[in-house]
């Protein structure tokens, strides 16, 4: 059985994984990444206007495939989806937790970090999922040496990854593409210098592997 994800880890090489804290800089981001070259972003549910800001981006940027990060229970996999979210990512997986999302009716990354977390996911009938906290976790090394016995696992690693370091991830069989933070840094949102992040955006735009 083939993953509901396929889809999310071929369409960018990084998919921008974004932080916000004020509501109004939700729509001006996800022009930003759009314009930039990269028409997908993974709102994270780490602050209280987060799923204000996918229903507003669902709502006003149709370019932009949004998606919700950070879902850690049952009970946020419905809200997500309510709120407009068109994919879901989660930090790591539990058995209800990977029932609920694979119930939502929209693709998802179900997190793993260790072998025995990704021959779970595997065994649920899935082959797409995040790596996280990547850089943490042993990083493309670590990646790298899955390759061989989890052939059939594809990655979206997360967590501490740079436009410096994304390459040694991308240049893996097993990775499609890696979730970054460095796109959307807090003081380009902060100062509205959406221009900034256009040019981030285009620049993670051209990694390839």
């Amino acid at each position: 059985m083939s993953s509901p994800s396929d889809s999310l880890l071929s369409l960018v090489p990084v998919v921008p994984v974004v932080v916000l804290d004020d509501l109004d800089h939700a729509v001006p981001v996800a022009r930003a990444l759009v314009a930039g070259g990269l028409p997908v972003i993974e709102l994270t549910l780490r602050t209280p206007v987060a799923l204000d800001a996918i229903a507003a981006i669902s709502a006003e940027v149709p370019d932009i495939l949004v998606g919700a990060g950070t879902i850690t229970s049952p009970e946020l996999v419905s809200r997500a989806v309510r709120a407009g979210a068109q994919f879901l990512v989660s930090p790591g997986t539990t058995p209800a937790l990977l029932r609920e999302m694979a119930g939502s009716g929209v693709p998802f990354l179900p997190g793993t970090a260790t072998v025995s977390e990704a021959m779970a996911v595997l065994e649920a009938g899935l082959s797409e999922m995040k790596f996280f906290p990547a850089e943490a976790s042993g990083g493309a090394a670590y990646l790298k040496s899955l390759a061989s016995p989890l052939p059939a696992a594809r990655f979206c690693p997360t967590g501490g990854i740079t436009a410096a370091t994304a390459p040694s991830y991308l240049s893996l069989p097993n990775v499609g593409c890696v979730g970054g933070s460095w796109l959307t840094p807090a003081d380009a949102l902060a100062a509205g210098a959406w221009d900034r992040v256009a040019t981030l955006a285009g620049e993670a735009a051209a990694l390839r592997a």
